[in-house]
């Protein structure tokens, strides 16, 4: 079925406090050097687990829609089968590393309930497996392993796992490198998230007292250390490949568009929790734009490859630095989406900093962004806009 190309860029402004959401190997907040300056990052990996991890929060959202990226594969599948045949733990294990092992060659790991590598399926999938042996699994088990090996060779085991994707493998897809076959494109594209400012890395050196000793025992800390961390305005964007998302999702329209609806919202609302407990960086975006688009995805970075730089806030400035680069793809480019519709204050108009007339501000902020919608609403609408387009396969 021939599905018409479509994308949703997802736009998102929003500061950060005093935090290290990601770090890396040293402890140290990530950073990336753009347009000349320092700046602080964090990991397309780091946004797009958090996003999976958001799915579980959303309302209406259950486990068989969901998947799980794991090694343990073989363990997940003996005791899925253990609890529907009645099998004991040893022969649910042995019955399950052979419908694994035929078919796809899952090879073990270093430990003897694991897999060599992460596995990304769907729970659901794991029981579409188990459909397959459910009504003879004790006299499988019976059999010798040469024996076992050639009853379960003919059973469709890799199509268990090629269809009926959960919607986080259909969007976030899968790479098993040893078995191209198991291969899930991704629907979603993920940008590393950056500062649109120039960004330093601080540190806060604190201490531990113990609160059983008395002051004239011992005056001192019983620990001292320093965490590091950095504050910012990130710029955050992604893309969802519509069309790709309805070919993951076996063509299934409504499917497709609560998938799409699902990941919109948890993208939107999501955050990685690095020393979440230490700084408490609990913010909401302060711009969100949901761009549809039927030529290509347009990341919008480049509105700040000259970093922002004010002493008197960023985030004025940034907003309508945005708004610019996204009527310059469709002024200078011919780029048009086909809707904008877009979560912001109009207040941040006034706050800009570098141009004093704020009808002027507030209405290039109209003009690119549309009317500032809420959040729930900007959703339905986008879903709107793709229904309608996917739609058309039928015209």
């Amino acid at each position: 079925m021939n599905i018409p190309r479509t994308y949703i860029d997802v736009h998102i402004l929003q500061t950060v406090p005093p935090s290290n959401l990601n770090r890396d190997d040293a402890g140290s907040p990530k950073q990336a050097v753009y347009g000349g300056a320092r700046r602080a990052r964090v990991s397309s990996q780091a946004w797009k687990r958090a996003t999976r991890l958001a799915f579980r929060q959303q309302a209406g959202m259950t486990a068989a829609q969901l998947g799980t990226r794991t090694k343990r594969v073989s363990g997940l599948l003996a005791g899925r089968i253990a609890e529907r045949t009645g099998l004991d733990g040893e022969a649910a294990t042995r019955l399950g590393n052979a419908l694994l092992a035929h078919e796809l060659n899952i090879k073990a790991g270093k430990k003897a309930e694991e897999s060599a590598y992460l596995l990304f399926f769907g729970i659901s999938q794991l029981d579409a497996i188990v459909d397959l042996v459910s009504d003879r699994a004790a006299e499988l088990a019976a059999l010798a392993d040469d024996a076992l090996a050639k009853a379960v060779s003919d059973l469709p085991v890799r199509q268990q796992l090629t269809s009926g994707h959960p919607i986080d493998v259909a969007l976030f897809g899968r790479m098993v490198a040893d078995i191209p076959s198991l291969n899930v494109d991704a629907a979603t594209q993920v940008a590393h998230a950056i500062s649109v400012h120039p960004a330093e890395i601080e540190f806060d050196y604190y201490t531990a007292v113990d609160d059983e000793k008395t002051m004239e025992e011992d005056a001192g800390a019983a620990m001292i250390g320093t965490v590091e961390f950095t504050s910012a305005t990130l710029y955050r964007y992604a893309t969802l490949g519509v069309h790709q998302l309805a070919a993951n999702l076996g063509n299934d329209l409504d499917a497709t568009i609560e998938a799409a609806r699902a990941f919109l919202r948890a993208f939107v609302v999501s955050m990685p929790t690095g020393h979440q407990n230490t700084f408490a960086h609990h913010t909401l975006p302060n711009l969100v734009s949901f761009v549809v688009r039927e030529d290509q995805p347009i990341n919008l970075v480049s509105a700040y490859e000259k970093p922002v730089r004010s002493k008197d806030g960023i985030l004025g400035q940034a907003a309508l630095r945005l708004a610019a680069e996204l009527q310059n793809g469709s002024n200078a480019w011919g780029f048009t989406p086909r809707t904008v519709t877009s979560v912001y204050d109009p207040v941040v108009a006034t706050n800009a900093g570098y141009d004093s007339d704020e009808t002027k501000n507030a209405a290039l902020l109209a003009e690119a962004f549309g009317s500032p919608r809420r959040l729930d609403e900007s959703i339905d609408l986008t879903v709107a806009a793709i229904r309608d387009r996917l739609q058309e396969r039928d015209a």
